[in-house]
This record gives C-alpha cells, structure tokens and sequence, in this order.
C-alpha cells in the first residue's frame, strides 16, 4: 500500500511540474507508442524466436562451476521474470529475455573449454574469449554476429571454507536490437535462491564484507544489467521522482537487484525510457523485419527552453521505419553517462513532441541526448543528426542555462549548408547568425582556406596569432583526417566541456602535430578535450625539441584541460594525442582556442 501511494504521488509530481508544456503521463505514452509499433511489426515484420543463447566457459585448468546448469537457470529465470514483470508494469505485456529453455525447465548451455590456462586470462580477455566459443556456436547452427549471446567466464575464486571471493573475469556488454554479447561470470555460491539471505558473511574481493545476500544481488543484478547493454540500452539513473522504485536497473541498479528480499531497500526497476527502447526489440517483441531497414530520421523547428528549473524540448520528427518514441537523456559532466536520467516522448500524428525535465544536476554542466527509436528496433542516435545532442549547464541555484544550445541552433543552417557542400549558402546563413559569439564561429566555417605560412615564416607584428592560423608542417590523426577549426564529419562544430569553440584542430588519437616556430615563440596556450558525444579517453602531452613541456592527466569526456606552456628557443613544436589503456574507440582528441604569443 505504501508503495501503491508513492507511486500516485510520484505521477501527480510529474503530471504538476510538467502540464504546462503538455506532456502525456506514462500510460499515454505507452499506448501511444504502441499505436505506432504493433500495427507497423505486424505488416512489416515476421514471426521469430530470437533467444539469448547461454556459453558456459572455462580455462583448460579449470571443471566447469559446480551446478552450472541449475544455477544458470535459476538466476537467468529469476533475471527473465524480472523484466517480464517490468514491462508488464508499464504497460508492454510481459515481455522479456527470450531464453533457450529445454523440456525438463533447464537451460540450454554450450559448453566450451580455453585453449590456455587460468593464468592466461583476464578482465581484458573479453574479445580472445569470444573468439573461442564462437566455433562451437557456429556448429550449434548459431551465428554470434547476427544473435544475442552470453558467455558465463568460470574465472572467479570462491574459498567455500573462509567465505571469500574474488574474480579476474571480463564483465561488461554491448549490442543492438540486431546483436550482442555479454560477458558475465559464474561461481558456484551464486544462486537466485541466495538473494534472500542476510548470513553468512563473506568477503568480496571488491566489495569487502558483506552477506551471501548481497553478493549475490550485485553479481545477478550484475547479469541483469549487462544483458541490458548487450540488448542495446545505455546507462541511465533514477530521477528523484522515480527513485521510489529503487535503483534504475542501467545505472546502480546493478548492485540493488533483490534488496528488497533482504528488506534492505526497493531494489532495482526499468525505466520507462528502457521499457519504450525494449518493446521493439525482437527478443521483446517475437518479430523482425522482413527486410531489412536502412534507418533514417531528422529533427526539426526545434526549440529548447528554460522553464522555472526544467528545461522544455520541442520540435519534430520523421523518419523510417517510423519512429514510435524519442528518449531524452540529461547526462551531468562525470561518471561517465551512469548519473544521465532519461525523460521520454511520443511523436503525435505530425511527428511533433514535447519532452520535460526537471532532474538536473545544480553546479554542473550536461549533455541532452536525442535518442529516436524505430518501429524495426532500431535507434537513431549520435552527432551524424542534426539537432539531436546540445550542451548545458546547470547554477548551484539549478536554474539551467541554454546558451551553447541556443547557439548550436543559431549555427544549424550554416551546418546544414556546409554539409550539403552549399558555400554560397553557408555564407548568406553565416550572415544571418545575429547572435555575437555565434556568429564569430559562422565566419570561421566559412572563411576561406587556411595560410600555408608556418609560425616560423610569420612577419606580421602580432603579439599573438591562433594557431590554426598557421599551417602545420606535418599531421596525422587515427580516424578520418586532419581538419582544423571544426570536425571532419557531420556534426562540424568544435564541442568540449560544455563550450562551442571558435578555434582548435582535431586530433583523434593517436595524433601527431608538427609546427615549426623557428625560436620566434614564447608561449602557447590553449585547452585540450574530447569532442562532445564521444567516449573515449586520451592523454595529450606537448613537445619542444624533442623534449616534453606539458602532458595532461587522462581525459575523459565533459573534461577540459587547460596549459600554458614555455616555447622560448624551441625550433619544432610537436602536439601529440594519446590512447589510453581501453584502445583508441572515440577516441576523438581536440586541441582548443591553441594560441601563440610573444613579447613585444
């Protein structure tokens, strides 16, 4: 009953703060929704029985874990009654992970032995221990590449006598509707029948001490997570009004899953933001297409602003497959996207939408993400769409500000002219931008091509001259090509830290940038980021001569680092951007606003 009465007080919250821009509740959002994804998977989509297709993995040193097929089937049956009972919540049906049950109620699970020992495993092992299954899936007459699988790693320690534990396995997931695979492990004291229990205690390698209970809670609610990702959900957190439910599965939810059987908390639930994106998908669904669709969708008369503490989008979409939902994540700068909380919308006949938040971080800046979901399962998503990402930011008294948004807005039809390889376009919209900084930028797009003068050729009189003013003697970047003063793809504009700037060079790392400065030179400074919507991490470092000057800590997105850095004497100057330890994905790299001076 007390759950039944927050929950009212929850939907009179939402339906408070947000009535004055017309956003439907939950219920009409979902029947929405549906108005749009049934009858179109009925016309254009098949009959299938897609499943999550279970390996169970093991070192050649290593028997397989004690109970295996029980257990699996006990927490994969608890984890498939999980989302049945969520998506049965918000209005889906019981829709959930379709899993390859046998006739006596047990799993079907591939077993496959390693080519090498424990020892030659680790958390990294992911992709080699893939490579691996991937023959004994095939002869199962199952094609990794086109399914959706789980490897259970037997790379855990488990010391039954001292109730200790500790595990060197590959734990993490990705996929789409179309795909994925998620690692997970396995170790013989997991079981769905332990979730309840509150002793003994153990210690866990990582988590310390804690009951048999809870440890189990976070290596399932771990399972239930990371089969999330593998069907194609991102993190996303609870917001406040939401947060009478628990944790949210795809942000800390992974470590709450059966709290409330310890009566230790709510647990953890499924967005209605993830509930819309899993309707579609075939394991959800029991259809796909028939043939399939190149997704294409466009965001247009966009309009975002602030209203008391939330910000309002509006605009309208179209696209095909149709588009049945749009999910909004407000994704704070740090934690990576885990603390991003979602709100959702549903285009009405003519593709127009409202979406509403209040959730937002006071003191920080953020990232508002479209995210278009597609009658086929498929999303929509990312910089290459105009309009669908913007930055903001958030005083401590939580009033946002819209500004770089507004001005991204300012910027689109120069964006969209250049993309459209329209020059004379792109400069009459260039002089239609009234906004000052904006319209600084729409000169820079459009100026003509840069001097071929390197820093050590410059006669002029300046004390200081951007550098992307001069040309370099050599460069190379890891993805694309070198460009200067915007990025080589669609999205163009030179995004980082919550700013839009003027100036900068990209470099996708690894990059290498070489300027010769002829010992002219005093200082150079600038900031140094990763490109907006990019995931990556890099390190930067500045050389003179040969010899490093400045070398930044990691950067990761949201964050910008600053340099000021001595070039008195130096000859050559050399910009490099680094990968970090998890490769060089996304790894999109921008030197910003890179200014040289010189005394007078």
């Amino acid at each position: 009953m007390l759950r039944y009465l927050m929950g009212l007080l929850c939907l009179s919250w939402l339906t408070a703060s947000a009535s004055a821009a017309e956003i439907a509740t939950p219920q009409e959002q979902v029947s929405a929704a549906r108005a749009i994804l049934d009858p179109w998977q009925e016309t254009q989509a098949a009959e299938v029985d897609r499943k999550l297709h279970i390996v169970c993995w093991t070192p050649n040193d290593r028997e397989f874990p004690a109970d295996y097929r029980g257990r699996l089937s006990r927490m994969l049956g608890h984890i498939q009654e999980f989302y049945a009972h969520e998506m049965e919540r918000h209005g889906f049906g019981r829709r959930s992970i379709n899993l390859p049950w046998s006739q006596d109620d047990v799993l079907l699970i591939h077993e496959v032995r390693g080519l090498h020992g424990t020892s030659h495993y680790a958390k990294e092992s992911g992709s080699e221990i893939r490579t691996e299954c991937l023959p004994v899936l095939t002869a199962a007459g199952i094609q990794a590449d086109s399914e959706t699988i789980a490897i259970f790693c037997n790379l855990a320690t488990w010391d039954a006598e001292k109730l200790v534990f500790t595990h060197n396995s590959p734990y993490y997931a990705g996929g789409s509707y179309r795909q994925g695979t998620a690692w997970q492990l396995d170790s013989s004291e997991l079981d769905a029948t332990h979730l309840a229990s509150t002793s003994p205690m153990i210690r866990d390698g990582q988590y310390g001490r804690i009951s048999l209970g809870k440890h189990n809670s976070i290596f399932i609610g771990g399972m239930a997570h990371e089969f999330g990702h593998a069907l194609g959900l991102p993190h996303c957190a609870e917001r406040p009004d939401e947060a009478v439910r628990g944790s949210a599965l795809m942000g800390s939810g992974n470590r709450t899953y059966g709290d409330e059987l310890r009566n230790e908390g709510q647990g953890s639930f499924l967005t209605l933001a993830h509930a819309l994106r899993l309707a579609a998908h075939p394991q959800f669904s029991g259809r796909l297409e028939t043939e399939r669709h190149q997704p294409r969708a466009t965001v247009s008369q966009l309009d975002l602003v602030v209203d008391g503490r939330a910000i309002v989008v509006s605009g309208k979409v179209s696209g095909e497959p149709p588009i049945y939902g749009i999910v909004a994540y407000f994704d704070p700068a740090g934690n990576s996207d885990y603390n991003a909380t979602t709100a959702t919308a549903v285009p009405d006949g003519d593709g127009r939408f409202v979406i509403q938040s209040n959730a937002l971080t006071p003191g920080k800046t953020g990232e508002l993400r479209l995210c278009l979901l597609h009658a086929n399962g498929a999303v929509s998503q990312g910089r290459a769409i105009p309009n669908s990402y913007f930055s903001y930011s958030i005083n401590d008294a939580g009033t946002p500000d819209l500004t770089n948004a507004q001005m991204r807005l300012a910027l689109e039809p120069v964006v969209a002219a250049i993309n459209a390889g329209d020059r004379a376009q792109a400069q009459r919209a260039a002089r239609g931008v009234r906004q000052p900084e904006a319209a600084a930028i729409a000169a820079q797009l459009v100026a003509p091509e840069k001097s071929q003068t390197s820093p050590a050729e410059f006669r002029g009189s300046a004390e200081s001259r951007g550098l992307t003013l001069f040309a370099a003697q050599s460069a190379q970047v890891g993805w694309i090509r070198p460009s200067y003063d915007r990025l080589p793809d669609a999205s163009i504009l030179l995004e980082a830290g919550g700013n839009i700037y003027r100036n900068g060079i990209y470099a996708h790392a690894p990059a290498r940038h070489v300027y010769l400065l002829g010992k002219r030179w005093n200082t150079l400074a600038g900031q140094a980021g990763l490109a907006a919507g990019h995931g990556g991490t890099v390190q930067f470092e500045i050389r003179g001569d040969g010899r490093s000057l400045w070398t930044s800590p990691v950067v990761k997105a949201d964050l910008v680092e600053a340099f000021e850095v001595d070039v008195t004497g130096i000859e050559q100057l050399e910009l490099l951007t680094a990968p970090t330890d998890d490769g060089n994905g996304d790894d999109w790299g921008l030197w910003l606003a890179p200014v040289l001076r010189r005394a007078k």
